[in-house]
């Protein structure tokens, strides 16, 4: 199994940071551009965005943390996102939930050991009236059900 990301690399972390150190919110920007080729933003890159930016560390380090989309390694192959928020909960979100976890062997915020899918929790997908809901790999679906669930845990298992 091939990743999609490239391997971390300084040389091309400071490529991206000068690249994109101009523009305004240059911050967020940055830090989804690095996620966006290493599929994670690496500890390193935290000061070298400081310094390009002019912010110390804990201002980048706190707004990387405050966005719960950010991560502190590589996600699997596949991301598979169950909205917890309250009205899919209302609609048998746990539920959906304890049956991801044990189809996949694996809980919440965590990836199979394969790397081939991470299980994340999201705080409402905008589908409450088609509670429940789910994301996999950016593609949501409402009105989930044990059976639509269990294609979307095999459509990532493969």
């Amino acid at each position: 199994m091939t990743s999609r990301y490239e391997p971390w690399d300084e040389t091309r972390s400071a490529e991206i940071i000068a690249g994109l150190s101009h523009v305004e919110g240059g911050t967020l920007v940055i830090l989804h551009a690095l996620q966006e080729v290493f599929g994670y933003v690496p500890e390193p890159a935290i000061p070298m965005i400081a310094s390009a930016l002019n912010l110390s560390r804990a201002e980048v380090y706190g707004v990387f943390t405050f966005y719960h989309d950010f991560r502190h390694e590589p996600a699997g192959q596949h991301v598979l996102k169950l909205c917890r928020a309250e009205a899919c909960q209302a609609a048998g979100g746990d539920a959906l939930a304890a049956r991801a976890e044990s189809s996949l062997g694996i809980k919440l915020g965590n990836t199979t050991a394969d790397q081939r899918v991470t299980l994340e929790s999201i705080y409402c997908l905008g589908l409450c009236a088609t509670a429940p809901s789910a994301m996999l790999d950016g593609r949501v679906v409402g009105r989930l059900t044990e059976k639509r669930l269990d294609a979307l845990v095999a459509e990532a298992q493969r």
